[in-house]
């Protein structure tokens, strides 16, 4: 059984396609690709869920691992790319953070909700004025009818 397993460790290694792909080389970065895949898709999230400590903490640990790729033997192109996607999208997260919470962003965030707010309240206001509008000529005609009806009795 021994024998049958490094024949076939042999013939994979043979291969250089096939030898990068069974190897560590390629496994971590690709298992790896998780983190930057997260960190592209939370630049569309709300800003004020940012950690600036976490954006920083990724930063550099992305940073750290993009010279590691290149000082191994052989240079981990892949490993580099996956950290210089990360290293890119967390510089995004890390500017919307300082954007939103240094630079004003927050205040203009806020001002925008109450404004949106303001006009559903507007809004929401004038529905049910119209509605109040509308039921109180609907009372106004009914006590026209009553006031006829005891008219045409009180003339008899």
């Amino acid at each position: 059984m021994a024998a049958a397993i490094s024949a076939l460790n042999a013939k994979i290694r043979s291969r250089p396609v096939l030898s990068y792909f069974c190897s560590t080389h390629f496994w971590g970065p690709a298992s790896n690709f998780g983190i930057p895949i997260a960190a592209v898709l939370d630049t569309q999230k709300d800003p004020a869920i940012i950690s600036g400590r976490m954006t920083t903490a990724l930063m550099l640990y992305s940073g750290t691992f993009m010279r590691y790729a290149f000082a191994v033997t052989p240079a981990n192109y892949l490993l580099f790319a996956c950290h210089f996607v990360n290293f890119g999208a967390q510089g995004t997260q890390g500017y919307r953070y300082l954007q939103y919470w240094n630079f004003g962003g927050r205040e203009a965030s806020l001002s925008d909700q109450a404004k949106l707010e303001a006009k559903r309240i507007g809004a929401d206001g004038k529905e049910i004025a119209a509605d109040a509008k509308e039921s109180a000529q609907g009372l106004v005609e009914q006590a026209k009818q009553k006031a006829g009806d005891l008219k045409a009795k009180v003339v008899k």
